[in-house]
């Protein structure tokens, strides 16, 4: 105890910080969180649409699955996709999909599939195969403003490519 009152008498001074560097590095981190914010808000945004993308591929693949055992997409019922894809949940031709594992099926045409998922985000994905005819193939689509993402919305919607 001595030792140390005779150092501070000498004018010796103990290690640390001052209040300037604290304040400093305090500064710092702020500015890195301030930009590290925004890119993850945007990251979670952008994984939440390919979430819902991703159920739309599979669910195409279960309903392709089916048309391949009966040459018809009306065999392509939401308890028959169940059973060849059950990670996801379907619901029938007029029902809105609300969440992004649960898909909104249209199985009222025999030649062409049509589905929707609504992300997390709020954006409604689309997705259409045509097994035959002239605009036979698979078209992607979205949009944020659509009032019901249903599978009947996305039969008869215009189908700009997925963002």
């Amino acid at each position: 105890m001595l030792q140390l009152l005779k150092r501070r008498l000498q004018g010796e001074r103990e290690g640390g910080f001052t209040l300037i560097e604290l304040m400093v590095v305090v500064l710092i981190i702020a500015i890195l969180i301030a930009i590290a914010i925004p890119t993850f808000l945007g990251a979670r945004q952008r994984a939440q649409n390919r979430a819902a993308q991703s159920s739309l591929r599979n669910a195409l693949t279960a309903a392709k699955t089916i048309y391949t055992d009966s040459q018809s997409y009306t065999s392509a019922t939401p308890a028959a996709m169940e059973a060849v894809e059950p990670s996801l949940t379907y619901v029938d031709t007029g029902v809105a999909s609300t969440a992004q594992n649960t898909v909104s099926v249209n199985d009222s045409a025999a030649t062409t599939f049509s589905a929707a998922a609504m992300s997390a985000s709020g954006t409604c994905y689309w997705i259409k195969d045509a097994a035959s005819g002239a605009t036979a193939g698979t078209t992607y689509g979205s949009t944020t403003t659509a009032a019901n993402c249903t599978g009947t919305d996305a039969a008869g919607a215009a189908l700009p490519a997925w963002t």
